[in-house]
C-alpha cells in the first residue's frame, strides 16, 4: 500500500475540534478543500503546541514583513465544528509550519506517527500538507488555545488534571474529595 500524500491547496476550512467529555476527549485536526475533506487524529498537546507556534511564526512574520495585509485571528466557534463523517485519514505523529512569501501562503504539515514496526520506512508514512491563508491558520491557533481550555481542571501548581471526586490523586495525599 502507497503512503498518503495529499496537498489541499486551497485550504477552504481548517479547524481542530474534540469528542467527548473532558478526560475522556478525542481531538481531530480537519481541513477542507474544493472535493475533499480531510480529517486525522490529533492528540491535545500537538493542539496547544501548534497554538503556539502559530502566534510565534505570526508575530516573527509581522516583524520581518510589516507590509503585509494584516491578518485577523477571529474565528465563529459555530463554524469551527467537525464536518462528519469523522474517518480519520492517520494518527498525526508530527506537525510542523511553513510560510511561502510568494504565496503568502502559511502551511500546515502533519505527519503520520511511525508504527513501531522495525522494518518500518520512513518515507512510507503519510502526509498531509493543508495550504492555508495567515487569517485562517491564526483562527485555527486561537480557537485551539479555546477549545484545550475547556478540559478538566488543573492543579495550579503542577498543572495536572484534578481527577473527579472518589478517585486516587496524589495531590489530595490519598484522600478522598468529597463533591
Amino acid at each position: 500500500m502507497s503512503p498518503i500524500d495529499v496537498d489541499l491547496k486551497p485550504t477552504s476550512h481548517i479547524t481542530v475540534d474534540a469528542i467527548g467529555q473532558p478526560g475522556d476527549r478525542v481531538f481531530y485536526l480537519q481541513g477542507k478543500g474544493d472535493d475533499q475533506v480531510i480529517t486525522l487524529l490529533v492528540e491535545k498537546f500537538q493542539i496547544q503546541t501548534l497554538a503556539l507556534a502559530i502566534e510565534n511564526l505570526m508575530s516573527e512574520l509581522r516583524e520581518k514583513k510589516p507590509d503585509l495585509l494584516e491578518a485577523s485571528p477571529s474565528f465563529v466557534e459555530d463554524d469551527m465544528t467537525l464536518e462528519p463523517p469523522l474517518d480519520p485519514l492517520f494518527r498525526v505523529g508530527e506537525l510542523s509550519l511553513g510560510y511561502d512569501p510568494t504565496q503568502d501562503l502559511l502551511i500546515l504539515i502533519a505527519r503520520e506517527i511511525p508504527s513501531g514496526e522495525p522494518d518500518e520506512d520512513e518515507n512510507a508514512l503519510g502526509e498531509v500538507r493543508f495550504w492555508c491563508t495567515r487569517s485562517q491558520l491564526w483562527a485555527l491557533g486561537r480557537w485551539g488555545i479555546e477549545l484545550s481550555s475547556r478540559g478538566r481542571p488543573v492543579w495550579p501548581s503542577t498543572g495536572e488534571p484534578i481527577l473527579p471526586p472518589g478517585e486516587f490523586s496524589p495531590k489530595n495525599n490519598g484522600h478522598k474529595t468529597t463533591p
